[in-house]
């Protein structure tokens, strides 16, 4: 068996390991009282029963896409039944995707309760809980998105002695899985939570004045399974991908830079970045001034520090002779993709002066706020943009198209740790929400809302990491698909590829206009249901009556199901017509047109999301009147506009533009260079 690949499987192994082990210790903390366990009980049936559900409609796609793949891809030139072999890929792909989030999520709801309980002990306690959750969902998607990687290359490549030219090809399938089941994961989970909260936060909050979380409102315990569906499974599937495309992305590339040295090195980095991540989650440590920020960002900063001097090392023996342009590249992507999620700190946070100037804005009504917020979102995507766009010419400078590759798979590194600071977020919500439906009282839940506040912040920067992944491993995806179908210059004189460029431009406003509008449907169903409720359960508001929760769960698992599934065809269907009809060139202008507007869209809406949110809690903590004011339920409308923004629409437009890059890339031996026209 080759060294390399021993090495890049036992990291992955010890991923998995680790990712065991806290599972272990998080089980064996005390759920807490009855009444908790009864809440923490119908979050997670919620959870699974749409997991269920959802799993059952995307199995028919995957395996409709994987007989395509068969019967298409076979390359006559060739005995390696490529067709046969990229369904396989495929299929592996999808279901370590949908493995990491089924074992994300089953922690996740698990380990609500246990913070929640925890709380009451201390803080410390409550916080090592939730961390250990997310740790799992990290742990585990790095550990089976390389394992996958590594596992097919060894079978392919060192057992079956496939060319690697070929291998590539075929493994590039493990992507497409991962990329498929991500959309549908992201889109389908945002639009449940999303439908969910806007339900619970306008009647309740709105229009009858009940707290958030209050257990009198029937939509409650569907906008905790949101909070699961949505920013656990659908942010791991959507890291997944974005980890496994960078990784194949830059094999890939590093084929024709720097033959099998150059395709061996991105897995070993990957490798390299797990062992420092399960190091950096034993940095995770509240001091006694209580600081969760602190303790959360010492891990990932520890975990960075130890990926720089180990890549260096790692750099120097497999590419002795250009080792130093590829390890800056490295660098590059690390450094940029850390101050992107420092950017849009300072963009979503309450400490800062951009969400405090849209309180502020809150003070004159829910026009302005809006008005405001869009205003900041818009503004928020200069000096990401500028970072990526140095990022490029800084890696591409040092180490030509394998070095922007080479950025994405360092920015990536530390994903076991980054991301498990990430999922935290939504157990530390549903561990708010426990305690306030429980009756635990104020002390308990102003323990899970520091917890909450500190998971709203890193939840912002994980989309903005999350975000400046997607645009390097969008561009590495491209750069790849331009070496697969020869393409040497985009040229923007020829009308295929101006045709090609305005409909990538146009494909994130679609794809945005879809789902946001599906949330829309879905919250106006949510909406009508818990009105009446209200209205027709005696005692419901009075608190001496139960309302009907799994009615609200079954509207959000519903339109959740429904309404992912166009958004999900388009990603795939546009990219192969364009390609078929117009050819490789106008394909290679739709995915420029398609990566430009996407980032820019996607940023500018999931920081206006997070300001909002974040202006709403700034007043809640007694700014401007504080809760019930008129500021507030001005600020509690923006917020509801930017849920879509934040939780939907803007994540999910990451893993558009990957997607059809990867769909391209896989294809590119089909299309002609002119196409039908």
């Amino acid at each position: 068996m080759n060294s390399y690949l021993v090495l890049t499987i036992s990291a992955s192994l010890a991923s998995l390991v680790a990712a065991l082990i806290f599972s272990f210790l998080i089980k064996k903390k005390e759920e807490g009282t009855d009444k908790m366990k009864e809440i923490a009980h119908s979050i997670y049936e919620g959870a699974m029963a749409f997991l269920k559900r959802e799993y059952k409609v995307i199995s028919i796609f995957i395996v409709v896409l994987a007989v395509i793949l068969f019967l298409f891809l076979d390359n006559k030139d060739t005995s390696a039944h490529e067709g046969l072999l990229t369904a396989i890929s495929f299929i592996y792909g999808a279901l370590s995707s949908l493995l990491a989030g089924y074992f994300g999520m089953k922690i996740a709801t698990r380990a609500n309760v246990r913070t929640a309980n925890s709380a009451r002990n201390s803080l410390a306690e409550a916080l090592t809980v939730a961390f250990r959750s997310g740790a799992v969902m990290g742990l585990t998607v790095v550990g089976l998105g390389l394992l996958g990687i590594s596992i097919l290359f060894l079978v392919f490549f060192v057992w079956m002695k496939i060319p690697v030219d070929v291998v590539l090809n075929v493994v590039t399938g493990f992507s497409l899985g991962a990329s498929s089941i991500a959309l549908f994961a992201r889109v389908g989970g945002g639009i449940y939570t999303k439908a969910a909260d806007v339900g619970a936060d306008l009647v309740g909050k709105v229009e009858s004045g009940i707290p958030e979380d209050d257990p009198r409102n029937p939509a409650t315990i569907a906008d905790n399974v949101g909070d699961n569906v949505g920013d656990v499974a659908g942010m791991g599937a959507d890291l997944f991908e974005s980890y496994v495309g960078s990784i194949i992305s830059a094999m890939i590339l590093g084929a024709v830079a720097f033959g099998l040295n150059g395709v061996y090195l991105p897995l070993l980095l990957s490798a390299v970045g797990i062992i420092c991540s399960i190091i950096g989650t034993f940095l995770v440590k509240v001091n006694k001034k209580g600081r969760i920020h602190t303790a959360l960002k010492s891990g990932l900063w520890g975990a960075s520090f130890l990926v720089i001097i180990a890549g260096f090392f790692l750099t120097k023996a497999i590419l002795p002779e250009n080792y130093v342009g590829v390890f800056v590249a490295m660098i590059i992507g690390l450094i940029v993709g850390v101050l992107i999620g420092l950017v849009t700190e300072y963009y979503t946070s309450f400490d800062y002066k951009p969400v405090q100037k849209l309180a502020d804005s809150s003070e004159t009504g829910a026009a302005t706020t809006i008005i405001q917020g869009l205003a900041l979102g818009y503004k928020s995507t200069v000096i990401p943009v500028i970072l990526i766009a140095i990022g490029i010419f800084g890696a591409y400078h040092f180490a030509g198209l394998y070095g922007i590759a080479i950025a994405a798979v360092g920015m990536l590194s530390t994903l076991g740790i980054s991301l498990a600071i990430d999922a935290y977020g939504p157990v530390a919500d549903n561990a708010g929400g426990i305690a306030e439906m429980s009756g635990l009282g104020p002390e308990i839940r102003q323990v899970t809302d520091a917890l909450d506040s500190a998971g709203n912040t890193t939840a912002a920067i994980g989309k903005g990491f999350a975000i400046g992944s997607a645009a390097l491993t969008a561009l590495a995806l491209f750069s790849a698909y331009s070496v697969a179908a020869n393409i040497e210059v985009i040229d923007l004189k020829l009308p295929v590829v101006i045709i090609g460029l305005f409909i990538g431009t146009m494909l994130p406003f679609l794809f945005s206009a879809m789902t946001m509008s599906a949330v829309g449907r879905a919250a106006f169903q949510m909406i009508e249901e818990v009105r009446r409720q209200f209205k027709e359960i005696p005692g419901l508001m009075e608190g001496t009556a139960k309302g009907d929760t799994k009615k609200c769960v079954d509207i959000s698992t519903k339109a959740a199901i429904n309404e992912m599934i166009l958004p999900g065809l388009m990603a795939v269907a546009v990219p192969l017509l364009v390609g078929f009809i117009f050819g490789s060139d106008a394909l290679g202008g739709l995915l420029a047109g398609s990566l430009v507007s996407g980032v820019l869209l996607a940023i500018s809406m999931a920081n206006s999301g997070g300001a909002w949110d974040n202006a709403k809690k700034y007043i809640e903590s007694g700014k401007h009147g504080g809760k019930g004011s008129d500021a507030h339920k001005a600020a509690v409308v923006g917020d509801t506009v930017g849920d879509p923004f934040k939780d939907t629409s803007g994540p999910s437009i990451n893993i558009l533009i990957k997607l059809m890059a990867t769909v391209s890339l896989i294809f590119a031996s089909l299309f002609t260079i002119n196409g039908i026209f």
